[in-house]
């Protein structure tokens, strides 16, 4: 299915208030969406109604003043911010006499053109066909005859049978061959992802709201405790400016290591398909041992984006997890002192601030390591190894050279004290 839309086409937002707290922030957010999509919004339609008019999603009024607003201002796309129903968007595209798409259709637009990994092509190509499923216009609902030749695979199907029914048919066929090669794609992932939980290195997850640091988060971090081979994730100011999940390895300046992954950004209306579709993409942030939620501190809606967030996550099976909240872009509000730290869960800093990078990740550190134990090791000299691995996977705290051994006092795991604990010194 072709999703691409020309640079800059002209749209016009509608939307239905029906009472809803958030609905001027998910008009905004609409529109930021629209221009994730590189379109050029032109005009907007509100209409306070209690609920959606079943046939054509905006009263009878207020359809014709869109129709009428469309002719004059050239505009080729108007979008939705619900999601509307088959008959809603069949009456709604009769009438206006343009391409009419709901929010869901946009967010797989989106979602489509940003893919890059062949698994993300995978899901939403899928997602995509679910959509579309319900969605195979009646106009098209003619009877076909055997003869009319409906296709390779059709031949038996017998006369009476529908052109709509052989096109669900078709995708159906599409969906369960997409699914087979994704379940082919994720097993190799899946291995990758078992490597890392035998590796016992901690692991946190950057979750939350589209647009709101976690890319950049994830850059500062890396290029400040990252392996130099590293490759940094792609950011860009704008709505899901990428849909892979990246994890890197993190050495902190006492030896201690953390895997870091950067998620996929929620969205609120998120849509069904899609919190399916990449919920095995998520999984990093499902056996991660510490959440890191992103927020947006200058924006105005960033309590909405918390909530959407958490929805979200709890939407995918994502809970009992720790969690901290990071308010990101401290730098952007007036009055704001940064980094710092409100109770034990709340940290306020700014990406572009190198003081606020090392803050978090001593945060960060503190919630992961806090079982981490102090020991005093006696370590003879013919085992020599031990030593280095200590050296290289421990925080070292002091050492001295003796007669029979190297001691020292470390800070390590409970794993490897039990691991070593003949050296203990009691």
């Amino acid at each position: 299915m072709d999703n691409s839309v020309p640079h800059n086409e002209k749209v016009l937002l509608i939307g239905l208030n029906t009472g809803q707290d958030d609905y001027d922030y998910s008009m905004v957010e609409l529109r930021k969406l629209a221009k994730a999509n590189n379109m050029e919004v032109v005009g907007r339609i509100d209409q306070p109604l209690d609920e959606p008019n079943a046939a054509t999603y905006f009263g009878s009024g207020k359809v014709k003043q869109l129709h009428d607003l469309v002719q004059t201002t050239g505009v080729t796309t108007v979008i939705a911010n619900d999601e509307l129903s088959p008959s809603q968007l069949k009456n709604l595209t009769d009438q206006i006499g343009v391409r009419i798409i709901d929010r869901t259709a946009l967010i797989l637009e989106i979602f489509a053109q940003r893919a890059k990994t062949k698994e993300a092509k995978l899901q939403v190509q899928i997602a995509q066909l679910q959509y579309r499923l319900p969605r195979l216009h009646t106009a098209s609902n003619q009877v076909l005859d055997q003869q009319t030749g409906a296709g390779a695979g059709f031949a038996n199907r017998g006369s009476g049978e529908t052109q709509i029914e052989l096109d669900r048919r078709v995708i159906q066929r599409q969906i369960s061959h997409l699914r087979q090669e994704l379940k082919n794609v994720q097993r190799s992932e899946q291995v990758k992802r078992s490597q890392r939980d035998k590796s016992s290195i901690p692991t946190a997850a950057l979750v939350g709201y589209t647009n709101a640091g976690k890319s950049t988060i994830m850059n500062e971090l890396l290029s400040r405790f990252g392996l130099v081979k590293d490759k940094q994730v792609f950011t860009k100011d704008m709505l899901f400016a990428t849909l892979d999940t990246s994890v890197r390895q993190l050495t902190l300046p006492d030896q201690k290591r953390f895997l870091l992954s950067d998620t996929v950004g929620f969205v609120s209306k998120l849509p069904t398909h899609l919190i399916e579709a990449f919920k095995s993409t998520l999984q990093e942030a499902a056996k991660a041992d510490l959440l890191v939620q992103v927020i947006d501190y200058s924006d105005p809606h960033r309590d909405e984006m918390i909530k959407t967030t958490e929805r979200t996550l709890s939407e995918i099976g994502i809970e009992n997890i720790p969690m901290i909240y990071v308010f990101n872009k401290a730098d952007k509000v007036d009055e704001t002192d940064y980094p710092t730290m409100e109770g034990d869960s709340r940290v306020i800093i700014s990406a572009k601030n190198p003081e606020s990078i090392d803050f978090l990740a001593k945060t960060i550190k503190n919630k992961l390591f806090s079982d981490y134990v102090q020991a005093d090791l006696l370590v003879p000299f013919a085992d020599g190894q031990v030593v280095s691995y200590l050296n290289e996977h421990t925080n070292i705290l002091d050492t001295d050279y003796q007669t029979d051994g190297t001691r020292l006092k470390v800070e390590l795991s409970p794993e490897d004290l039990q691991r070593l604990s003949k050296y203990e010194v009691q």
